[in-house]
């Protein structure tokens, strides 16, 4: 069973930049999948991933709507996964959500909503 918890979400100025950051536990975190998801306001959560990472390979994976903008990145020693968001626009504005399923890395890390088993509990961005 792995526990998600996400911190760094906040309010910014459009143009300007965030940090989220996913903590796990429970599991032997360094062969994971994990992504970043987001949920708009009055929307369902979106069912592509913002971002994904093979937490072993560091290979990742990036929706086209955020290529150059944000990073995903892991620090295995601290079981630790980032998302560097650069450049916000308004549009960015929702609640960003940790996901992860227990797996090796693979050429490319799937960013499609089914594919993951685990979540945390969401932290807000907002961009004005």
């Amino acid at each position: 069973h792995v526990q998600l918890v996400e911190s760094g979400g906040g309010s910014v100025q459009a143009g300007g930049s965030l940090r989220l950051s996913c903590r796990a536990s429970g599991n032997t975190y360094n062969k994971n999948l994990m992504g970043w998801f987001r949920q708009l306001p009055g929307q369902v959560r979106e069912e592509v991933a913002v971002a994904a990472i093979y937490t072993d390979s560091g290979r990742t994976n990036y929706a086209a709507f955020v290529k150059g903008r944000f990073t995903i990145s892991r620090d295995n020693a601290k079981s630790t996964v980032y998302l560097q968001m650069d450049n916000l626009k308004p549009a960015d504005s929702a609640m960003y959500y940790c996901a992860a399923d227990p797996r090796a890395g693979g050429s490319c890390p799937t960013n499609a909503i089914t594919e993951y088993n685990y979540w945390g509990q969401g932290t807000q961005v907002t961009v004005s």
